[in-house]
């Protein structure tokens, strides 16, 4: 099936946007994972489309990679195709009080340009390592902002190849959730309408923030920022402290000793190490707590 897939990508796709068994470890924030079976990077919506739709009548198994600064691909990789938007989907336009941008940009880039603008909203978003296609898919956020409260319009494409336009009653965003994570399409580009401010004022609110996050978080290591969702009523990273789990490890995943909501790569962790410390965790907190904690990381592979 693979063969047959990979002879029709040939037809229409340049051989060096083709990889195979390409290390997933190069391509995520916690540095590890298994290698991809195939490793697509897409340069066009035309050739978006025509991948879209030949995974489609294969029934093949496929996944969008965004800047993987929230994925787990396992040691032993994936058995599926990987789809990486390249540069040509990350322009930022700003019109007016609103900024349209592809789902490939990064939200630091787009944060910055919003500053530039003048343009208050987006704030939150400057220290986020994501891309924004991968921020609306989760609704990324941070310091009381998320991409919901600015974002009024995603371009997307289905699995037959098609663009969709979808309203933004349409996006169904909540807490680290959306319909990107409920119905298989792929995030294109995205409208989002912010308010006029002080330049001085946003800058202000964004050095503030990114000092925060230098003080607070484990930035000098590999990770995937927060490991695990909110539970309501509670914060992760204090259940995890309370829990006795400061500093806890296997092999060289580590609950972080700078902020208990983060695991961290100390060096030569593998996928295993981190799910197994998640595990142990999830389960030390379930015993002590009665609390569920669930990954906000995406887990991918076996």
């Amino acid at each position: 099936m693979y063969t047959e897939f990979l002879e029709h990508l040939t037809s229409f796709m340049n051989q060096e946007d083709i990889k195979l068994n390409e290390p997933m470890k190069k391509h995520t924030s916690f540095r590890v994972g298994g290698p991809a079976k195939v490793f697509l990077t897409v340069h066009s919506e035309e050739i978006l489309s025509k991948i879209l739709l030949a995974l489609k009548e294969r029934n093949l198994p496929y996944f969008v990679l965004g800047n993987g600064s929230n994925l787990l691909v396992s040691d032993s990789g994936y058995e599926g195709v990987m789809i990486y938007l390249g540069e040509e989907f990350s322009d930022v336009e700003v019109k007016e009080n609103r900024i349209e941008a592809g789902a490939a940009a990064f939200l630091g880039k787009v944060a910055r340009r919003a500053l530039d603008a003048g343009l208050a909203g987006l704030e939150f978003a400057a220290g986020i390592p994501g891309s924004l296609g991968g921020g609306i898919v989760m609704n990324a956020g941070a310091y009381g902002g998320e991409l919901s409260q600015v974002v009024t319009r995603v371009r997307a494409m289905n699995q037959m190849g098609k663009v969709v336009i979808l309203e933004k009653n349409e996006l169904l965003m909540g807490y680290r959730t959306s319909i990107f994570k409920m119905q298989p399409f792929v995030v294109l580009s995205v409208t989002m309408e912010l308010q006029k401010g002080d330049k001085e004022e946003i800058s202000a609110k964004m050095k503030e923030y990114t000092k925060a996050r230098i003080e607070k978080q484990p930035l000098e290591y590999p990770s995937a920022g927060s490991t695990f969702k909110r539970p309501k009523g509670y914060f992760a990273g204090k259940l995890i402290m309370d829990a006795g789990l400061r500093g806890f490890c296997v092999g060289d995943a580590q609950v972080s000793e700078k902020h208990c909501g983060f695991v961290i790569n100390k060096g030569n962790a593998t996928a295993s190490d981190i799910r197994t410390l998640m595990s142990e965790v999830a389960k030390i907190v379930k015993e002590k707590f009665d609390v569920e904690l669930e990954p906000e990381v995406i887990l991918l592979g076996e």
